[in-house]
């Protein structure tokens, strides 16, 4: 007895869409980066959208395209100015150690004899136990970087074509996403091949962890890395700019954070006899950077996301290294969705965990 119409229909339209699916992605797979940076800016600023929608009944186009406006005037254009800052700086010390008028061995060798007996003996049993060692070792390591650097310079200027074309497609991804997420988002929500409330539940935990990921940990990054500069600039620690940048990528890194990128510096000052400088740099590491996290993650992010913060740092690891600098989001992103669906099982089979329940509600789906 074969299977009844009905099922052989469904089962036909399940692999049909996984199929198309798989083949959409595939025919896309180039400007995935620029669609999700599009999906992430509209999520962001719709709340600014909607906004300018109350003023302007019925304008959505003029909307969207002042809300894009805003996004590239107030992010991209600056980002895009440091990004250009960042580069000469670091041209400019790639320069300065080729010509020998900055010696990383030669540093690490007066940072080695300012070291306790301990350290410098664990140090010396390393095999880094005099300047030649060192200066051999670090050579082949900036080699090796010299070869890096020339092989992304010829790809990024083989690639400016395809930049400049993702970046005007997610430009225009994100106009639409912003004139239409609000339909766009329940749209998908309801198509999810899930019970309804656990669909809304999993949606609103996708969105409270991507602005929790981006108004917090971006937002505080880039201030804990705004801090660091003025201070590297005021100790006048050259190319301060590109250290600052070091220090925005760590702050990104839960239980990582922006120290260690200071505290070396501190030692680095400390050993070289730049006495106050040091203590400006630690001063301003733990008063300053230490508690511009403390300060304005509460405000920024009002709760907490429910992830474990060695989660969060194996997750945005992880996330970079398989999809680049968009795992910082993708990665926490997927932790909380995997969460979340083993609670929402959980409690299927168990019935609702009385110390969730307690707790404050989930996000409104957007």
């Amino acid at each position: 007895m074969g299977l009844p119409r009905t099922k052989v229909e469904h089962g036909g339209l399940i692999l049909f869409l996984v199929a198309i699916t798989i083949a959409l992605t595939l025919v896309v797979s180039g400007f995935i980066g620029a669609l999700l940076w599009a999906a992430l800016a509209a999520l962001m600023f719709q709340p600014l959208f909607q906004r300018l929608l109350t003023r302007w009944p019925g304008r959505r186009n003029r909307a969207a395209l002042i809300t894009l406006l805003v996004i590239v005037v107030a992010v991209i254009i600056p980002a895009l100015i440091i990004a250009g800052l960042v580069v000469d700086q670091g041209t400019d010390v790639y320069q300065q150690i080729r010509s020998g008028r900055i010696n990383f061995a030669t540093y690490f060798q007066q940072v080695h004899d300012a070291l306790p007996l301990r350290l410098s003996a664990l140090l010396d049993r390393s095999g880094l136990d005099n300047l030649e060692r060192v200066q051999a070792r670090l050579g082949q390591a900036l080699s090796g970087s010299a070869s890096i650097l020339a092989r992304r310079a010829l790809s990024i200027g083989a690639s400016a074509g395809v930049f400049l074309l993702a970046f005007g497609v997610g430009l225009y991804v994100t106009f639409f996403l912003l004139r239409d997420g609000d339909e766009i988002g329940p749209a998908v929500v309801r198509a999810l091949p899930l019970e309804p409330p656990v669909a809304e539940r999993l949606s609103a935990k996708f969105v409270s962890v991507v602005r929790a990921t981006i108004k917090g940990s971006g937002v505080v990054a880039i201030v804990q890395g705004a801090l660091g500069t003025i201070t590297f600039w005021i100790v006048g620690l050259p190319a301060a700019l590109l250290w600052g940048l070091l220090m925005t990528i760590a702050a990104l890194l839960p239980a990582v954070g922006p120290a260690i990128i200071w505290g070396p510096v501190a030692m680095y000052l400390f050993a070289t006899g730049a006495i106050w400088q040091a203590v400006v740099v630690i001063l301003s590491g733990v008063l300053v950077i230490g508690l511009a996290d403390n300060i304005l993650r509460p405000i920024l992010v009002g709760r907490d996301t429910g992830i474990p913060d060695w989660l969060v740092l194996v997750t945005t690891l992880g996330g970079i290294d398989l999809v680049g600098l968009s795992g910082i989001v993708v990665g926490p992103a997927a932790a909380a969705l995997f969460i979340t669906g083993w609670q929402i099982l959980t409690e299927q089979r168990l019935g609702p965990d009385p110390e969730r329940s307690a707790r404050a509600p989930e996000a409104p789906t957007p």
